[in-house]
């Protein structure tokens, strides 16, 4: 049930265990299964810490040699499915150092000087996630790209504008598109700021009070492209800010896929019908042959509570920690990779859909000629007649109850029976009750006539370098 050498433990650290680890211990604390990703960063940080105890005199040239090349060899197997991971040592790290030991001998044995595994797991996982940030920056990039490309595509064409999925007021489709098109900015500005906030390098700060031995900190964190190094070594051991941070962001991301997800679902049932989702991204009933039915989206909808789900355990984890490190962080990896790998998915595949679909413009601008949707035009035209809007908006109320005994819409009603409501209603009321100039005359910043959205459009696809 254990392992033993000479009665003690083998592990690398096991100089003070007099018994080895029982092998339903090696089980149930190994985390190679899954951190074995983070090899290449684990390589890296190895390679730039080793280079600093050259230059401190606390490795010679040719140790820093045999370590770089062993290194270098290591990371080749990797690469290729070669190397034999072993769950006895527990993590990646580990792994990795018991390798190069065993390759290049004491060299290898004095690469952990000066650090530990707990800011060394800190570095690698913030050179992984700073890595997908910017992966999932572009994947943003070509979500938006899509919507802009439609919004040009579409610009003129109106559908109506929905709250409480009531139909509300008329919009250009180029607006709703916008509209998640700022949505995911948003999500871009909050992943580049997240980058920019984890770029400390935690290296050197070893089990949580720092080191004696003559480091140069700022040296490896230059060597790794970090913007400099955190200032506390017990916040450093600890923390994983950097990663609920960045799971948050994920999380935001698929909200946003979730409720875009949602109106395409909504969007081409045939209650809707306002768009046609491609035959590449929908699929058919084992029983009912005329089903399409559109599992991308719901299946970006559903995918939502595993991110969500992620960002949950990583506050949960972390909440009741004690300064400094705890095992409890190992638990940090797996929902944090899941999130990458769920939003980097569903970002790569909603850009696909979208860049296939097709909008049933006709069916969306028949839609606007019910539900009353000019009233609040309405309004404010006798709001600019000096009636105070919340006169103007009874007024309106009484004009639409009139119009559901007739069974017609606003428009349909004449001057005069218009003016039975109110005096101050003229001939040029009709200007503003066509779906055409309701939507015209929203002029305001951010609103949707043709002017503002153009003029939106054509400064997306500046931020974007669409020529």
């Amino acid at each position: 049930m254990t392992d033993k050498k000479e009665g003690g433990s083998k592990k690398l650290w096991g100089g003070r265990f007099a018994e080895g680890t029982a092998a339903s211990v090696e089980t149930f604390t190994a985390s190679i299964q899954y951190d074995s990703r983070l090899y290449k960063y684990d390589i890296a940080g190895s390679k730039a810490h080793a280079a600093m105890l050259a230059t401190q005199g606390i490795l010679s040239s040719s140790e820093l040699e045999a370590i770089v090349t062993g290194l270098t060899e290591i990371g080749r197997e990797i690469e290729a499915g070669s190397f034999e991971f072993k769950p006895e040592l527990e993590d990646i790290h580990m792994n990795i150092e018991k390798e190069l030991v065993d390759r290049i001998g004491p060299a290898g044995a004095k690469l952990h000087s000066a650090r530990s595994r707990n800011d060394q797991v800190a570095l690698d996982f913030k050179m992984y996630l700073r890595e997908q940030c910017s992966q999932i920056i572009e994947l943003i990039d070509g979500v938006n790209r899509a919507f802009v490309t439609l919004a040009r595509e579409y610009l003129g064409h109106i559908m109506p504008g929905y709250t409480h999925l009531q139909r509300a007021q008329p919009v250009q489709i180029a607006h709703h598109l916008l509209a998640y098109y700022e949505m995911f900015a948003r999500d871009k500005s909050r992943m580049t700021d997240c980058r920019k906030r984890m770029n400390l390098s935690p290296l050197g700060c070893a089990a949580l009070a720092g080191t004696g031995l003559p480091i140069d900190r700022e040296q490896v964190a230059a060597a790794l492209d970090f913007d400099g190094v955190t200032t506390n070594s017990m916040d450093t051991a600890g923390d994983r800010d950097f990663a609920i941070e960045f799971t948050s962001n994920c999380a935001m991301i698929q909200l946003h896929l979730s409720r875009l997800s949602e109106e395409l679902v909504l969007w081409s049932s045939q209650e809707f019908s306002f768009v046609d989702i491609s035959d590449k991204f929908c699929t058919g009933s084992s029983i009912m042959p005329q089903k399409k039915n559109p599992d991308i989206p719901e299946l970006i909808r559903g995918k939502s509570g595993r991110v969500v789900g992620s960002l949950m355990c990583l506050l949960t984890l972390v909440k009741g920690l004690p300064l400094t490190y705890n095992r409890d962080l190992q638990e940090d990896k797996e929902p944090v990779f899941d999130a990458v790998d769920t939003v980097s998915s569903s970002l790569a595949i909603m850009a696909e859909l979208l860049e296939n679909l097709k909008f049933k413009t006709g069916r969306m601008a028949e839609a606007t000629k019910t539900g009353f949707i000019t009233a609040t035009d309405l309004a404010d035209y006798l709001v600019l007649k000096d009636v105070p809007f919340r006169e103007a908006h009874g007024i309106v109320g009484q004009a639409v109850a009139y119009c559901l005994e007739k069974g017609c819409e606003l428009e349909d009603l004449s001057v005069d029976e218009l003016a039975l409501f109110s005096g101050k209603i003229d001939s040029d009321v009709f200007e503003v009750l066509s779906v055409e100039g309701s939507v015209n005359s929203r002029l305001s910043t951010g609103g949707t006539s043709l002017q503002r959205v153009e003029e939106a459009v054509g400064e997306a696809e500046k931020k974007l370098g669409i020529v």
